[in-house]
């Protein structure tokens, strides 16, 4: 299929269905290999002459909140964070459709109807739950869609409400997995893959301490030939 990362290119990908008993088990071990999770599917880019695609986790454990961190914490401070397990909402995909018409219109997500929605979140085979973010007057500004791994959380798909940019919504919500983890004790935050050509994806090398997976597992991304930092 076209690579959704990198125009002319050409994506190939290695999944597996996870579907049936031991799906968590199966599931955090495909993670620790670099695997991501789509519906009941674990994949990971096998492209033949193409390695830019390099799984990346945050390593919440050793995460400093500087001033630029504390800034948008401050910002989101009225926020409140509830965990709605895998209760989905109509009030959810509004603001999934919106936040898709705003930033990837045209894509195949921007195409999902209220039916697919329901069925991304409620078709897990693993733990997943939905985080809810609430201003002071309970209106949802803010979801992720994260799913649980032996050694941390594994941001799925975040979305927000695209006016309120000044809120850096994007960011509150990577930090505040951030925090959940470095509360519950568990190491990492995955998010998903990081290309170093890809725009959109630069936002990721933000977050420091972060690792890349590659042949040699997961090392700092600095380590890795494409790395733009």
């Amino acid at each position: 299929m076209p690579c959704p990362y990198l125009r002319g290119k050409v994506e190939q990908q290695l999944f597996t269905d996870l579907s049936g008993l031991g799906a968590q088990s199966r599931y955090e071990i495909l993670s620790q290999g670099g695997f991501r999770r789509s519906h009941h599917i674990a994949y990971r880019p096998a492209c033949r002459d193409c390695a830019a695609c390099i799984p990346v986790r945050v390593v919440a454990s050793e995460f400093q909140t500087g001033s630029a961190w504390r800034r948008i914490l401050n910002k989101n401070a009225d926020l409140r964070i509830a965990d709605k397990g895998t209760q989905v909402s109509n009030e959810q995909f509004d603001l999934f459709s919106r936040y898709m018409r705003s930033r990837h219109d045209g894509g195949d997500m921007a195409r999902m109807d209220r039916n697919d929605y329901f069925e991304m979140v409620v078709s897990s085979p693993v733990r997943t739950n939905i985080l809810e973010y609430r201003n002071a007057d309970g209106v949802l500004v803010a979801a992720c869609l994260t799913d649980e791994v032996g050694d941390g959380y594994s941001a799925v798909y975040s979305f927000f409400d695209p006016e309120l940019r000044k809120r850096s919504l994007g960011t509150y919500v990577v930090l505040s997995l951030i925090e959940r983890a470095g509360d519950e004790n568990l190491p990492y935050v995955y998010l998903g893959f990081w290309v170093a050509d890809s725009p959109k994806m630069r936002y990721k090398t933000r977050f420091q301490p972060i690792e890349g997976f590659g042949p040699q597992g997961w090392r700092p991304l600095t380590e890795f030939s494409n790395s733009s930092q």
